[in-house]
């Protein structure tokens, strides 16, 4: 047998090879332009929390839809009422059970499993107690609306909606509690599962107490309140009784009060990250209301304002996952991949971004038709679409540059950046356009863009030029110790 290749072999073997490295070619383009290992990882993780948030946060929102379509009239009173319990409830529980993800987290990476149980426990005492006072402020909200100088008649149904809101207040944050526990311990799948089904029967429950029974505008927050025990009561029994969780809970303690200080000392700093960027946008609603035809300008920058925490709720999963992915590596003393995992997620998220956009360009009206029956409001709110797909585009890059902030142990320089950016830019600049050049809606929404705008700048400034470090919170003495790498 001859040991020489014949032609026609050599010349296959050439192509064979040339394919290969063609092939191989394509792959690396591809892993340049996005690291596939470092995607898959934080799609797994970010997947069930966007599903989740969504699932929450809907319950809250389809309940203002249902009283949209009782009138203009109710539509007002029921979203400024929704924007009024972001601002006053929702925003600061989700800030407070911010401090889960330090505590929860590096006791669960130190093995102090324990820990864990009792910080929750801990949190859960703390948002109750912050609960009871937001309840009496809510209770008197009408006199509160009126000195804002919101329409009295549009303050009055508002009020109305937030009395029957209350209960849920209380179980939004013990959910928020439980939600971070359980993704300290990548624990994200169960998250799904118990939403889901409260999210289903809450179009069930908020339909027939709306349309069924003489309580009318009273139903739609009655309905959010019962679906919102319904989540927690849920998750609660599955963290009792489950024994994937038998190290991290073993019981209620009265151990977990001595713990109360320790988590304030976090959480504080957490809530103001996270309030003063929400209450920038909730602002808006308040300040459509002093405008002329205010019902159907508070309508319409609150149908904005929703829109964007919708879009903020699909960006939620890609920005808690890089979060995590940044502390994790800076962590372990890797902050070149740190970097490498907050481009993936930047990449991530464009791709997502666009996605959204796409949506809201062509179905503006379809999604209007959801909060109204107004052919003028929908008509409106076509009108500021453009403004919105701005301001969405902005705000998803800007909610990556925050949580990168967040896995650096940034949080006080990003409670600084939020101040200026918004409330000495951004919110001025609304006031000048809305106002004093009659921009109205459009004025204001330029001005919230203009504070995105320079938020992320600021955010990307420091993301590009400050060290990174991580930072070993002593549970014991609420010291902090930056550790470079």
């Amino acid at each position: 047998m001859s040991s020489s290749k014949s032609p026609e072999r050599v010349a296959l073997l050439a192509k064979g090879s040339h394919g290969n490295e063609e092939t191989k070619g394509r792959w690396w383009r591809m892993r340049r332009v996005l690291d596939l290992e470092e995607a898959r990882q934080q799609l797994l993780l970010s997947l069930p929390m966007i599903i989740s948030n969504i699932s929450y946060d809907f319950i809250t929102l389809v309940s203002v839809m249902f009283a949209g379509h009782l009138g203009e009239l109710e539509l007002a009173g029921a979203t400024l009422a929704g924007s009024w319990a972001s601002v006053t409830g929702f925003s600061f529980m989700i800030g407070l059970s911010g401090a889960l993800e330090t505590l929860c987290g590096q006791g669960f990476g130190a093995k102090t499993y324990r820990m864990l149980g009792l910080h929750l426990q801990a949190s859960c005492i703390v948002s109750c107690f912050f609960s009871i006072f937001i309840s009496i402020l809510w209770l008197y909200s009408e006199p509160i609306f009126i000195w804002l100088h919101q329409d009295p008649q549009i303050s009055k149904i508002a009020a109305i909606y937030l009395r029957h809101l209350i209960p849920g207040l209380y179980a939004y944050g013990f959910l928020q509690n439980i939600l971070r526990f359980l993704q300290a311990q990548s624990i994200v799948m169960p998250l799904v599962w118990f939403s889901i089904l409260p999210m289903g029967t809450h179009f069930g429950i908020v339909y027939i107490l709306v349309n069924w029974t003489s309580v009318g505008l009273k139903g739609a927050s009655m309905a959010a309140s019962i679906s919102l025990w319904i989540l927690f009561v849920s998750l609660a029994m599955y963290v009792a009784c489950t024994k994937q969780l038998k190290q991290t809970w073993e019981g209620l303690s009265s151990e977990s009060f001595s713990y109360i200080l320790t988590f304030l000392k976090v959480a504080l700093p957490s809530t103001a990250m996270n309030c003063l960027e929400d209450w920038a946008f909730e602002l808006l609603v308040l300040l459509a209301g002093l405008m002329p035809n205010s019902h159907i300008y508070t309508s319409l920058i609150a149908m904005c304002v929703n829109t964007q925490t919708t879009a903020f709720m699909l960006t939620g999963g890609l920005s808690a996952a890089a979060s995590t992915r940044v502390a994790n590596e800076l962590g372990s003393g890797n902050p070149e991949k740190a970097k490498s995992a907050m481009a993936a997620t930047f990449k991530l998220s464009t791709i997502l971004t666009l996605a959204i956009a796409l949506a809201l360009v062509f179905g503006h009206n379809v999604w209007a038709a959801f909060f109204t029956d107004s052919s003028l409001i929908v008509t409106q709110f076509a009108s500021v679409t453009p403004l919105l797909v701005v301001s969405i585009t902005l705000g998803c890059f800007q909610d990556i540059l925050s949580a990168v902030a967040r896995g650096c142990g940034w949080q006080p320089l990003a409670v600084l950046i939020n101040l200026g950016t918004y409330y000495f830019i951004g919110i001025p600049i609304a006031c000048l356009l809305g106002f004093m050049l009659k921009l109205y809606d459009k004025g204001l929404w330029i001005g919230i863009i203009c504070g995105l705008f320079c938020q992320g700048i600021a955010l990307l400034s420091f993301t590009l030029f400050k060290q990174w470090h991580r930072i070993d919170l002593s549970v014991e003495s609420g010291e902090e110790t930056q550790v470079f790498v």
